[in-house]
């Protein structure tokens, strides 16, 4: 019980610290509402899908709108936690009477709740400016749990970067990594236009399966492989992180 209490009182520390952090706010809410809104009203005119009208261009790049408000809050995980590394912060809670692993724990919690927050703030927006589905009730529970995942998956994913950065800088360069491989998926434009070796890459990388799988959810679609490929790319690099991030925090 310890754990699970030392846990959420370190979350609770972290969300305190973004709520209070104007840039957080600006970077991990304002900057993905400014996105869509980008992505709505002025560049997706330009966009020509096959089968899909400029009116319904909203619905085909919200999901990876919503991928964009999770990954920008992981950079800010990366940041916080490699501040605490070098500001001596993780010495400090060393040698208090808490739980070891609620350190690291206590980052991902906030990280997740902070960004799911951010991440429905985004899709009531997407809602006022056109964004409708036909997911049935399961659909949407699907939708939720893959978001989750992904936000996991990618907090996960930071704390080796930001533990082994030795600098802010450093730690800076997980948030390019990250939004660099949702620029080539098929967050935006489909993968079909894309150089042969560029659309090999994006149609195997994570984020294109995720992105597929919640399309087709919140169009009350079959998923087909999307799913189980997503899934299985998510629980892998969850895992995979928390072994190694783990593994350097013991060992700094």
């Amino acid at each position: 019980m310890t754990f699970i209490s030392d846990t959420f009182t370190l979350a609770g520390r972290l969300i305190k610290h973004n709520l209070r952090s104007l840039d957080t706010i600006i970077t991990v809410v304002l900057m993905p509402i400014a996105l869509l809104l980008l992505m709505v009203y002025i560049f997706g005119g330009a966009i020509q899908i096959d089968g899909i009208s400029h009116a319904q261009y909203v619905n085909y790049v919200l999901p990876g709108i919503l991928l964009m408000t999770v990954a920008t809050g992981s950079a800010y995980t990366a940041l916080r936690i490699n501040m605490d590394k070098t500001s001596g912060m993780f010495d400090r809670f060393k040698t208090l009477p808490i739980s070891k692993s609620a350190v690291l724990n206590g980052q991902a919690v906030a990280s997740v709740v902070f960004m799911m927050t951010s991440t429905l703030i985004v899709l009531a927006v997407g809602f006022i400016v056109g964004f409708r589905s036909d997911a049935s009730l399961g659909e949407w529970l699907l939708v939720l749990l893959l978001l989750i995942g992904f936000a996991i998956a990618v907090t996960w994913l930071s704390v080796p970067f930001a533990l082994a950065a030795n600098s802010i800088d450093g730690a800076s360069a997980f948030s390019y990594l990250v939004l660099l491989l949702l620029f080539i998926s098929s967050a935006f434009v489909p993968v079909t236009g894309m150089p042969k070796f560029v659309r090999i890459f994006a149609e195997n990388q994570p984020m294109t399966h995720v992105i597929q799988a919640l399309r087709q959810l919140l169009a009350a679609q079959p998923i087909g492989d999307h799913g189980w490929i997503a899934l299985a790319w998510l629980v892998g690099i969850t895992i995979v992180s928390y072994l190694l991030g783990t593994r350097i925090y013991r060992h700094a």
